[in-house]
């Protein structure tokens, strides 16, 4: 089953800072929401009883932050199993991760990037077979934002799609990371695009980012989505149809009525390339 055939539509980033004013005054554009599972585990009282009431009552996905499926450190099985009670108890049928890792002997509180080597491959595939096999279920991997190489046996695009073919999982599309690399890099974003496994896909992100410079841009989800990060989203459904799509802001938060302009575009997009 496919998250397409569970959800639909626009969704929005859960933060814990939402939680009483989406309670009090429901988000009818929202079509489902994303949590950070590390986040909310073990969280009770007040908020754990907000938490509950709001995957009672809509549709919700796991996006993790610190599995680190690509470390050399053993994979922290441990969390798994807690993912997996957390996903049980909240009834969320799926979880992605990225295509990175955060971890060498303790937590580096950062996303670093993967060598592109044969060799990496065969480890993270390993990884995520291990991840799906005590979830019982498929996870979807994203492409990521990275700002140098650790080792290059080939591009990007082959070695993502190299991992998710050897490890048999599905793919979260990350529209804003696509063209953050493609500037950081020089390579053309919709080249990659058009090559990433469609037939995977389960859902998308698309954010804003900071611009450092004409040549160096930063994924910061801490912005408006600028307009080259949308007509990429736009040529995608073209491409590909339409998918479910969901509005990443981690920080620099405006009021919820400009998140849900953002989410509004979404579904602008998602209609007219239905028609």
């Amino acid at each position: 089953m496919t998250l397409h055939s569970i959800i639909h539509g626009a969704g929005l980033g859960l933060r814990r800072s939402f939680l009483t004013e989406i309670l009090q005054t429901p988000q009818p554009d929202v079509d489902f929401y994303e949590v950070a599972p590390e986040n909310w585990i073990t969280m009770g009282g007040k908020l754990g009883k907000q938490f509950r009431a709001m995957t009672e009552q809509y549709r919700f996905v796991c996006h993790g932050l610190s599995l680190s499926i690509g470390s050399s450190d053993p994979l922290d099985e441990t969390l798994v199993e807690q993912i997996k009670t957390f996903m049980a108890i909240h009834g969320i049928e799926h979880y992605s991760e990225h295509l990175s890792y955060c971890s060498h002997n303790g937590h580096l509180y950062d996303l670093m990037p993967i060598p592109f080597t044969f060799e990496a491959v065969q480890h993270v595939a390993a990884r995520i077979k291990r991840v799906q096999n005590i979830l019982e279920r498929k996870i979807a991997i994203e492409n990521v934002s990275y700002y140098t190489f650790t080792g290059q046996e080939m591009s990007e695009i082959d070695f993502f799609n190299a991992v998710v073919n050897e490890a048999d999982c599905d793919v979260l599309l990350d529209v804003n990371n696509i063209y953050v690399n493609s500037v950081n890099h020089s390579y053309n974003a919709l080249e990659f695009l058009n090559a990433m496994p469609v037939e995977r896909m389960t859902y998308a992100h698309i954010a804003g980012h900071f611009k450092e410079a004409e040549d160096f841009l930063v994924d910061t989800h801490g912005a408006e989505i600028i307009d080259p990060v949308w007509q990429l989203l736009q040529h995608a459904y073209q491409r590909f149809g339409v998918f479910p799509t969901l509005l990443e802001r981690d920080f620099n938060l405006p009021p919820m009525n400009e998140l849900i302009a953002e989410v509004q575009q979404i579904k602008k997009f998602q209609a007219e390339a239905k028609q």
